[in-house]
């Protein structure tokens, strides 16, 4: 009798780890303007250097390998900048981990940008991700660290 397991194991799995550096930043909608009798859309500036710039470090990690095929886990750690306008106090309980970043940029948001940013490089498609583990906390050293981890999974 044949059965039918979920898990491909005819591949060898792949990952890819990298950090995005600098405070991290939401995917902006989408923007609008009118030429003549048409409406042009457009990706906000911030959100297109942004995404420009997840896409050279996942360059930079992929080393000329071709993207991952198959469904993917993604894990985001989101760490945000610590206001300077805070106390030093508050400072200090934030780099420690005792303060929520309940703040913008929302985490799903920037899980937009960055995800846009790894098409065709890390990943074919950003529909590849099924799995996703994202955490949103205050650093000292603002920035995104990213893991991408093929799953043994079939692919529909």
């Amino acid at each position: 009798m044949t059965t039918n397991s979920l898990f491909d194991e005819s591949r060898p799995l792949r990952r890819v780890v990298f950090a995005i550096p600098g405070q991290p930043v939401a995917k902006g909608r989408p923007k609008f303007a009118r030429q003549g009798s048409f409406v042009r859309t457009y990706t906000p500036e911030k959100t297109a250097t942004y995404e420009n710039l997840v896409k050279l470090f996942a360059t930079q990690a992929m080393a000329g390998l071709p993207p991952i095929e198959g469904p993917v886990e993604l894990w985001l750690d989101i760490n945000l900048q610590i206001p300077i306008s805070w106390s030093k106090k508050r400072q200090r309980d934030a780099a420690a981990g005792l303060v929520a970043a309940t703040k913008k940029p929302d985490a799903d948001n920037v899980l937009k940008a960055v995800k846009d940013g790894m098409n065709g490089i890390v990943w074919l498609d950003d529909a590849q991700a099924v799995e996703y583990r994202i955490s949103k906390r205050y650093s000292t050293s603002p920035c995104v660290q990213v893991s991408v981890e093929q799953l043994p999974l079939q692919a529909a």
